[in-house]
């Protein structure tokens, strides 16, 4: 079947779609399952995960920086494909069964100014293990045409915004390995209209604590930051961090997980607990700054991704934003799941030919619909 074919037979009505995310945080895959009709949200359905072993994260972090071709990424690639496959399988024995998979792959490397991103994964493969259609490789398109190809998130918060039925603008702040914020202005019909979205990564976010964890004590991240909350921030160090050139780059823009690698030089000479505390305030203080390119400050910050569960970057949040900062679950939304949410319902608005990023949210010349569509065993 062509996808001119499918897209023709999928209509209008609201569909199942089950979204996968692998994270610059290395942890694991997300799974999630969404009805909608590529505008709003209908419903959520069933979600699991399933984490990397010590072993396949080491894989992943060899990988990280490489492109495809590099001897690196073809065994991280192969993990990838294995654990999305073994997750998306088990979410489709269920009720109600996806329509469509949507697959973000792995991102190693990340260089929009180059005209280039590499997410590993190949949906082709998914889609004939799987016998589902596959949307993937959403970012390509966008970076071609000039974007940055992310964050891809936020016109589904901006949904998300009209499915709690919020009446004033927001911002959703995603703390993965990298953080990334949206406002968006949810009296607005469509998240691609000028004024309904501004996105842009915000800074580095847990990755710099993991590999600070990983490296000094061993394990793969500062469990609900308790190691952080009993130390202190090194201020001039988050001051001088401030000074990178990011951070005098106006909106939409985006990072690599490791274009602030020189923090670990930052707090080499601190303890582990004082050195956890600075990188939580280096997340908090590199979000202050973005919101001050807000077209109008925020009524709320609903902080969703693993970093909401780091009691040190929350408590860093609340000392330096000046908007209320709330946990996104508190809101009947499922902060753990929304990255993985977010790319089924991006997969049906790619199936019916609707726009996933616009210049307000990526920086390209003009509204666009990445992602390639693989119909695996329905070809």
């Amino acid at each position: 079947m062509s996808n001119v074919a499918l897209k023709e037979q999928l209509g209008r009505a609201p569909i199942w779609a089950l979204g996968m995310m692998s994270g610059t945080s290395l942890d694991g895959v997300d799974g999630a399952l969404v009805q909608t009709d590529g505008h709003a949200i209908h419903a959520f359905g069933p979600h699991g995960f399933i984490p990397y072993s010590d072993v396949q994260r080491q894989v992943l972090s060899r990988a990280l920086g490489h492109w495809s071709g590099d001897p690196e990424v073809e065994p991280a690639a192969e993990i990838v494909e294995t654990t999305h496959a073994t997750l998306a399988a088990r979410l489709m024995r269920g009720d109600p069964a996806p329509a469509f998979l949507g697959f973000h792959g792995q991102t190693f490397a990340h260089d929009p100014r180059g005209g280039r991103t590499h997410q590993a994964g190949d949906g082709q493969v998914l889609a004939e293990v799987l016998g589902l259609p596959v949307v993937w490789d959403f970012r390509s398109s966008d970076v071609e045409l000039g974007g940055e190809g992310a964050p891809l998130a936020p016109f589904f918060h901006h949904a998300c915004a009209r499915f709690i039925k919020a009446d004033a603008p927001l911002a959703f702040l995603n703390l993965g390995g990298v953080g990334n914020l949206t406002w968006v202005d949810p009296r607005v019909d469509a998240p691609e209209a000028a004024n309904a979205c501004l996105a842009f990564d915000t800074g580095p976010a847990n990755a710099p604590i993991n590999d600070l964890m990983q490296a000094r004590l061993g394990c793969a991240q500062d469990e609900r930051g308790a190691l952080a909350l009993s130390g202190a921030a090194d201020e001039p160090q988050v001051e001088a961090f401030l000074d990178h050139a990011y951070f005098h780059r106006m909106p939409p823009k985006s990072l690599d997980r490791d274009q602030f690698a020189e923090l670990a030089r930052r707090v080499a000479q601190l303890s582990n607990a004082d050195a956890a505390r600075t990188l939580a305030a280096c997340a908090a203080a590199a979000v202050a700054r973005g919101l001050e390119h807000c077209p109008t400050p925020p009524s709320r910050v609903l902080v969703t991704g693993g970093g909401r569960h780091n009691g040190a970057i929350m408590a860093e949040l609340r000392n330096r934003l000046s908007v209320p900062v709330e946990d996104i679950d508190d809101t009947g939304l499922n902060g753990d799941m929304l990255e993985a949410q977010a790319f089924g319902y991006l997969a049906v608005r790619v199936a019916r030919g609707l726009p996933t990023s616009s210049p307000t949210t990526t920086g390209v010349a003009a509204a666009v619909g990445g992602g390639v569509i693989s119909t695996g065993a329905y070809d």
